[in-house]
């Protein structure tokens, strides 16, 4: 007898397996690369402008993943709605007047816009001035007491203007003890370094831009900073913010650091002990940046496959539609649309496909499905700010998710990359998947970049979310790991943020697929499971999410 009853379970147990396996199988045969391509051809075409938010390509970004969205089967997000009102200002500083001028006894340097430095204001003011503000550098401009590190100690900047190097103390020295050594903290940042900057009361911050320690060159500065800038409608008229925030060209730094009698590279040597002291440079700023100011609204799109068994719970993808929109140029001939083809119509398309996927199953997972495509990620992952604040369901019953961005579209890898990687259980899946299509997962190797604060998926993880951010590795499955470096470096360095950014002849869409296949499996087996994945001992989300659990429950 009790061998029967053993069989019978072991019979079932194959069966809910293999039902599982065919559940699998016919999700992603629902995935279709001739419908994927298409999608991103219409996304990234002129005819949608680069999909600046608040623009005509906005609108028909919008209409275009509604359509889509609602084709594919799934319901509405919020509510009756697929969108999201999301409120923003739109601020485009004026080249023409924009100026920043350093002098130093009696002598003055007017730098050029775009060529030498890049300013801008998000202070909800038509025109903001900083007259003869003393320069301090502030080395990394880190305050963080975990690490014993204060780049402000002794020093009153109310007023000042800070001069600032990118990234962290870490990055310089590779020394896996200062702070996490190559790897960036949150504290490499930029937006940190103006966040803390504010914090101390300075009028103005000057970002010295270096390629290596910021990941992208100065042609990746001037056309991400220039333009339409989009934030979102603080109360406040975002006053609590410096009045003129800047980048300047690395040889513009040194430049006046030799006239104060310092060096560039000496000072950054300072700057890599917890003893640095700030240094007043002898130098002050004037600037005055006039910016034409829309207030209006921008809107994430969201799609929902509700769950079988518990609706309340949720999986969530998600992706930023927008890209940097249009240019301005005297010259007819000349290409400025950024049509943002790689960045970020691959995911945009991405969450296409896994609607057909998930609705092609005979029944939808127990966990409810969204897919969420949101606004002005390429402002500062403003959509996915707002709806972290507004959440269409409770963060708290928000299980996991997996953000997709800048999908790789060069063929298939032997490896996954996870950027962020060592986080959480969502990296388990993942090799589990990524096993059964012969690869293997593979921290990504330039962790000094920053990735991982610089998508959406952060704003999940800052409320507790665990959030798997992964893409197709270096490592080609026919042709190698060099060919995908050379690949990588040459659209970083011509196409990443640059009107390049287009649909391609020589695309291979064979590992882009396999990717869309590894977040499909995931994110099945997420929602039909019973298990809420966890983050791992020590991550910094990890206590957030206990929390959120702990009051949501």
């Amino acid at each position: 007898m009790l061998l029967r009853v053993l069989t019978v379970l072991l019979w079932a147990l194959i069966s809910i397996s293999s039902a599982q396996a065919s559940e699998t199988e016919i999700g992603k045969s629902a995935l279709d690369v001739d419908r994927f391509l298409a999608n991103i051809t219409t996304l990234s075409s002129d005819a949608f402008g680069g999909r600046a938010p608040m623009s005509e390509g906005e609108r028909l970004t919008l209409e275009f993943l509604e359509k889509e969205f609602r084709q594919a089967g799934f319901a509405p997000l919020f509510g009756d709605s697929y969108l999201q009102p999301v409120d923003l200002v739109s601020m485009e500083v004026n080249a023409e007047t924009a100026t920043m001028a350093l002098s130093r006894e009696g002598n003055s340097q007017l730098l050029a816009y775009g060529a030498e430095m890049v300013a801008w204001s998000q202070r909800v003011q038509e025109k903001v001035t900083v007259d003869n503000s003393e320069l301090v550098f502030v080395g990394y401009g880190v305050v963080a007491p975990e690490y014993g590190w204060n780049d402000y100690q002794g020093i009153d900047m109310k007023g000042k203007t800070a001069v600032v190097l990118v990234n962290d103390p870490g990055f310089a020295t590779g020394n896996p003890d200062l702070f996490k050594g190559k790897a960036m903290t949150y504290y490499g940042r930029w937006t940190y370094k103006l966040e803390e900057a504010a914090r101390q009361g300075a009028a103005a911050v000057i970002l010295v831009h270096d390629t290596e320690p910021a990941s992208y060159g100065w042609n990746t500065v001037r056309n991400s900073w220039t333009g339409p800038q989009f934030y979102l409608l603080n109360e406040d008229g975002s006053d609590s913010f410096v009045a003129v925030e800047s980048w300047v060209q690395k040889p513009i730094a040194e430049a006046l650091l030799a006239e104060a009698g310092e060096s560039l590279d000496e000072l950054m040597q300072r700057a890599l002990t917890p003893e640095f002291e700030a240094v007043p440079l002898g130098t002050t700023l004037s600037a005055t940046v006039e910016s034409n100011i829309i207030k209006d609204r921008s809107f994430n799109v969201g799609a929902i496959l509700p769950g079988s068994e518990a609706p309340d719970e949720l999986f969530v993808y998600t992706a930023h539609w927008d890209h940097l929109g249009t240019g301005a140029s005297t010259d007819p001939e000349e290409d400025v649309i950024f049509n943002g083809a790689v960045d970020n119509a691959t995911g945009t398309a991405a969450l296409i496909e896994l609607a057909h996927a998930f609705k092609a199953l005979g029944q939808a997972p127990r966990r409810s499905i969204a897919l969420l495509a949101v606004t002005a990620e390429e402002s500062g992952k403003l959509g996915s700010a707002w709806y972290a604040d507004h959440p269409a369901v409770p963060m708290s019953q928000t299980v996991a998710g997996i953000n997709i961005d800048a999908m790789s579209v060069y063929g298939p890898t032997n490896d996954v990359v996870v950027v962020g990687h060592g986080a959480s259980q969502m990296e388990d899946l993942l090799a589990k998947a990524a096993a059964a299509q012969g690869r293997v997962i593979k921290p990504e190797p330039r962790p000094e970049a920053g990735s991982y604060y610089r998508s959406d998926h952060f704003n999940f993880a800052k409320n507790g979310v665990p959030m798997l951010y992964a893409k197709s590795g270096w490592d080609h499955r026919e042709l190698g790991p060099e060919y995908l470096v050379n690949i990588g470096t040459a659209f970083v360095k011509e196409r990443y943020h640059q009107p390049g950014d287009e649909v391609q002849d020589d695309w291979d869409l064979r590992g882009t697929m396999e990717d869309i296949q590894l977040y499909f499996e995931v994110g099945l087996e997420v929602a039909n499971g019973e298990a809420w994945p966890e983050w791992y001992e020590g991550n910094e989300f990890r206590a957030i999410r206990e929390a959120s659990l702990a009051e949501g429950r």
